[in-house]
């Protein structure tokens, strides 16, 4: 079925899908007229495609509208999609983000949340950054289903063994895929080491999934793909490393690690973070998870590397996914040695 896409007729939206439109539409007494269906590609997403949908309604300059995620390919490689179903649910009963409309084979119909996505400035200023930090600390506080126990380190074995099946010869060379185990160990060891706080942990905390109320100021963070019990220094530190990234540029893959946020930013909002508790935190308390997630940004490069390597073999989605997991390797053997001799 062919719709409009920010006014014309572009490509078509699957069967199973109009399906599920329809039915939902009828559940709502809406009648739907499929020529005048508009479909809305909404840009930044890299796992799945992301459409804005609506249609006119009985009532005159309210539309319906509603989220629709069509599954990228291949990402059943990278998290189970019963469990994140399973995540997306209960946090909406929490109250946090969308709710599930309904599923169809290849992707599902979400609420449509009436508030705007961060931009890659966003993240820096200071009074949106201690709002999420906020956010993050009520996250990790969640009591989810299913095991609590930490998987990064298992997750990134699982990913390293899907690279070196699907990578050619010249790639498993390029990205020392051999060498990786060795380092995945050394890193669980060496961040293991002491007592950590676990909780449940985004694990993909880029601007594109984090939502803003302006009036409200309030924060909604969105798709849960990743989203475990992980140690939460590893959620401070992907959040840290994706404000290196732009991914409403005409190059989104190219990453700028001059933008990441230097030592007085970082403790700002690791202080906003741990003041929600409703208590002032030390300064030793402060430098102590600063010092810890700085480590565990290690871990996040070879976790996104992994994940570029894996996705520029089974997606098509139009993002340079090679390069991407080239540059985060190259951080990840850069920072080494001054991280880890600390």
């Amino acid at each position: 079925m062919a719709v409009k896409t920010n006014g014309f007729v572009e490509g078509s939206l699957p069967e199973e899908l109009m399906k599920l439109l329809l039915t939902l539409a009828s559940e709502w007494e809406d009648v739907i007229d499929l020529s005048n269906l508009k479909a809305i590609h909404l840009s930044g997403a890299m796992t799945n495609e992301i459409y804005q949908i609506s249609w006119p309604t009985k009532m005159e300059n309210f539309p319906r509208t509603v989220l629709v995620r069509i599954y990228g390919k291949g990402v059943e490689l990278f998290f189970n999609r019963d469990e994140e179903i399973r995540t997306f649910r209960c946090m909406s009963t929490h109250g946090h983000g969308p709710k599930l409309l309904g599923q169809y084979q290849g992707g599902r119909v979400e609420e449509f949340i009436y508030a705007r996505t961060l931009s890659a400035a966003d993240l820096r200023d200071p009074e949106i950054s201690a709002l999420i930090a906020a956010k993050m600390k009520e996250f990790h506080n969640l009591d989810m289903p299913g095991s609590k126990n930490v998987i990064l380190w298992d997750r990134m074995r699982n990913w390293l063994r899907e690279a070196k099946r699907l990578c050619s010869p010249e790639h498993v060379n390029e990205f020392h895929l051999d060498n990786l185990e060795t380092e995945i160990g050394l890193l669980e060891k060496a961040l293991s080491g002491h007592s950590q706080q676990i909780g449940f942990c985004h694990n993909d905390l880029q601007y594109g999934n984090i939502m803003i109320d302006d009036k409200a100021k309030s924060i909604t963070l969105i798709d849960y793909e990743y989203a475990s019990y992980n140690p939460i220094a590893y959620d401070f530190a992907n959040h840290f490393c994706e404000m290196a990234a732009n991914y409403h540029t005409e190059t989104p893959h190219i990453l700028d690690y001059s933008k990441y946020p230097n030592q007085e930013e970082r403790q700002r909002f690791i202080r906003e973070y741990l003041r929600t508790s409703g208590r002032q935190p030390s300064e030793h308390e402060v430098k102590q998870l600063a010092d810890d997630v700085e480590k565990f940004t290690l871990a996040n490069h070879i976790f996104w590397g992994l994940w570029g390597l894996i996705s520029a073999y089974v997606n098509h989605i139009e993002f340079d996914y090679m390069e991407y997991a080239r540059q985060r390797f190259q951080q990840y053997w850069l920072r080494k040695p001054e991280i880890l001799n600390k």
